[in-house]
């Protein structure tokens, strides 16, 4: 029988050093995104950190357009830290059909991450995505700011976001 009784899990000891992403975040201002494929567009995001007591931090990301509102990409995955040290990984599943390692450290509260492995479901359209960067930081007012570099087929383009949590 399950209790009605609300239960709060206590952070791993190993995340404490993460603490500062957890909780839902949001656009302060829609991005602008632009690819080989389609027509540039605008973009609001929402991203929620949470955890379960378990060495590992679950993340949800979304993306809209800023218009219509539409959903546009998703994303949900991990975080863990090599226990002992600041060496930090994003295990990362994308609706398109691409997963992704990124590592990387976490010095204070931003995390500089780069890709280590990147696959792709057999059949996902061109072009193909072969490395990403992201730099997400947090300064005391709890913005989230990143700053990705997909290279797709040779070209490389940088998409700048700005996240602030939600109160």
């Amino acid at each position: 029988m399950a209790s009605s009784e609300s239960h709060t899990v206590e952070l791993n000891p190993a995340l404490l050093p993460l603490d500062w992403l957890l909780g839902p975040w949001e656009s302060d201002e829609p991005g602008e995104g632009c690819f080989p494929s389609i027509k540039p567009f605008r973009y609001t995001e929402t991203l929620n950190f949470s955890h379960v007591g378990q060495p590992v931090i679950n993340f949800t990301f979304n993306a809209f357009h800023a218009e219509t509102k539409r959903p546009l990409h998703r994303e949900c995955g991990f975080i863990r830290m090599q226990p002992g040290t600041n060496r930090v990984a994003f295990i990362i599943a994308q609706n398109s059909g691409l997963v992704e390692i990124e590592e990387g450290e976490l010095t204070a509260q931003q995390l500089n991450l780069q890709s280590e492995a990147v696959a792709r479901i057999s059949f996902a359209r061109e072009p193909h995505v072969q490395q990403t960067v992201t730099v997400p930081t947090a300064p005391s007012f709890r913005s989230l700011e990143c700053f990705s570099c997909d290279q797709t087929a040779g070209l490389s383009r940088p998409f700048p976001w700005r996240l602030t949590a939600r109160n």
